[in-house]
């Protein structure tokens, strides 16, 4: 029976449905930039000090200006600089005294204000911003601040339950019904996540976000995958992940025009519903379909397709399928289990590697944005500079990785973050400029790696497992997005450049695990486990098979 790459080489391998399929779901991957980095707008944390009564009244008597409020009524910086005292200490004076003057107002109580007692911050906060965020609605700052880097490990622990649980749903269930089901839950909860009334809510639909929206962008990109023929994969595995830095442009606008978290989390929300009309333009995968021996609905995608594109499926390969489908007794249906993941050799190799290169990626990535951090001087622009910075990365896959293959990009790109952490350790502080181009290529290293590893991962897995396996490994990014902030800050305070020395080991290690995978450049999708541990040798295989074969026939004629 012809395989799936062989219909399409006849009914299009991205024709018009491809084209139409591969739009829609391109929405969905830019639809999820909001989810994945949007706590840096709906958590962002201003500038605030302590809220003092009476204050204001002392200001209006004063006229004075906010920098001299802030220089008579305000704790400096702490020590080495910090701004602790400034944001989480006030002092304890009672502000509403008569006895106290306009030009130094404290100067009565004590000759040194360093003498004068700090308190915590009693009846709040202000914050020097137009809009708002959970931070500035909930008082996520000072002692309470870890609230914040919990509300972003949530989302996280989300994807990574996510990941792992809705893999097997959607390899045991189909990609179709599970991404449907996904885009449901993530807009419902989206929306109730603007109206959250207290923050333990909204940590609870900050969760369920996190269950199904990694999982949906993920099952989006194995079906427009499926959808295409082998010689479009790789254009649509880099144009899906380019759909994703286009939703980072947009967010930073949409964020520009509305600075108030609530409207923010809605605008990015609403427009989620509309995914539900995916039920009449995306069919199920029929790669999925054939591994569960669903051969005749497999057909009927097919044929679908072929109108969709205008090429009609050929007499000859329709009466096969039907004939075989019918006359013959049909494969045993392939049920994925988490145990296929690491069952054979070759399967379990790729398993472990995998993993090790997103977890591995993911923090390098995530990371080196923590560790060069944002100049602070306009969170809009310093997110859309950062942002466009993805587009090179898709630019170098694009020129490589038909020419040479996928696994050379992909072990140059790990190296080259590698190289350009380690090379920034060296680099002293006043060549300012050196060091920022060289983490600025570290960037650039493991963002290419990080699309490197999205692409492969579906190339290296069987049909029946294919989601489950991409699930799972990608789950471990997820894990480093928990840890890496406690594992970048802890790092920084025993040495400063320690975080960099990590990333560049990690991402060297990363580089020379690649070159043991199988090179898939031109290799149709493997639909079975034997075909998988047979990627490395497929020649050499094919060759014995039909030396066997040819030695067979001749006996019967001796």
């Amino acid at each position: 029976m012809p395989t799936v790459d062989d219909l399409l080489e006849h009914i299009g391998e991205f024709g018009f449905f491809q084209k139409q399929a591969f739009f829609l779901l391109s929405l969905l991957s830019a639809s999820f930039a909001p989810i994945y980095t949007g706590v840096l707008f709906l958590g962002f944390t201003p500038d605030h000090r302590c809220l003092n009564p009476g204050v204001a009244e002392l200001r209006q008597r004063c006229g004075w200006s906010l920098a001299e409020e802030l220089n008579f009524t305000v704790p400096g910086p702490g020590p080495a600089g910090e701004a602790f005292l400034r944001q989480c200490r006030r002092f304890e004076v009672d502000w509403n005294r008569s006895t106290l003057g306009c030009v130094d107002p404290l100067a009565g109580l004590a000759a040194n204000r360093s003498l004068l007692p700090l308190g915590p911050c009693r009846h709040g906060w202000v914050y020097d911003t137009p809009g708002s965020s959970i931070v500035t609605e909930f008082n996520l700052v000072c002692a309470r601040s870890w609230l914040l880097d919990l509300f972003q490990s949530a989302v996280n622990a989300g994807f990574f339950l996510g990941a792992v649980g809705i893999g097997y749903i959607a390899d045991r269930f189909g990609r179709a019904l599970c991404l449907l089901v996904t885009i449901l839950i993530n807009a419902i909860s989206g929306v109730l996540l603007a109206i959250s009334p207290t923050y333990t809510w909204t940590l609870i639909f900050r969760l369920i976000q996190g269950l199904v929206s990694n999982s949906s962008w993920l099952i989006g990109y194995i079906l427009i995958t499926e959808f295409v023929g082998r010689s479009y994969r790789r254009t649509v595995g880099i144009l899906y992940h380019v759909a994703f830095t286009v939703g980072l442009l947009v967010l930073a606008g949409v964020a520009y025009v509305l600075p108030h978290w609530r409207w923010l989390q809605l605008a990015v929300t609403l427009p989620t519903f509309f995914f539900l009309l995916y039920y009449w333009y995306i069919p199920e995968s029929p790669r999925w379909l054939i591994s569960q021996n669903r051969s005749a609905k497999a057909l009927s995608v097919l044929k679908y397709i072929s109108r969709k594109n205008g090429k009609p499926l050929p007499a000859s390969l329709q009466s096969l399928s039907t004939e075989e489908a019918v006359g013959e007794k049909p494969n045993p249906k392939l049920n994925p289990s988490f145990l296929d993941l690491v069952r054979t050799p070759q399967i379990r190799k790729h398993t472990l590697i995998l993993m090790y290169n997103w977890f591995t990626n993911a923090t390098v990535y995530q990371g080196l944005i923590m560790y060069v951090g944002l100049s602070g001087s306009n969170i809009y622009l310093d997110f859309f500079y950062s942002a466009l910075m993805e587009f090179p990365a898709a630019f170098i896959i694009a020129l490589t990785i038909d020419n040479i293959g996928r696994r050379p990009p992909w072990a140059g790109s790990n190296m080259m973050a590698g190289a350009a952490c380690l090379a920034s350790v060296f680099i002293p502080e006043d060549l300012h400029w050196l060091r920022v181009a060289a983490m600025c290529l570290g960037r650039m290293g493991v963002m290419t790696a990080f699309e490197m590893v999205c692409l492969v991962s579906a190339e290296l897995y069987p049909t029946f497992i294919r989601n489950l396996g991409v699930q799972v490994c990608s789950s471990l990014s997820n894990i480093s997005g928990i840890i890496t902030p406690f594992l970048v800050f802890r790092l920084i305070d025993v040495w400063h450049e320690l975080p960099l020395m990590v990333f560049a080991v990690v991402s060297l290690v990363a580089g020379g695990l690649v070159m043991l995978l199988p090179e898939t450049k031109g290799k149709a999708l493997p639909e079975t486990i034997d075909e998988v541990e047979d990627m490395q040798r497929p020649r050499k295989k094919k060759e014995k098979m039909i030396y066997l074969q040819v030695e067979k026939r001749d006996i019967p004629l001796h």
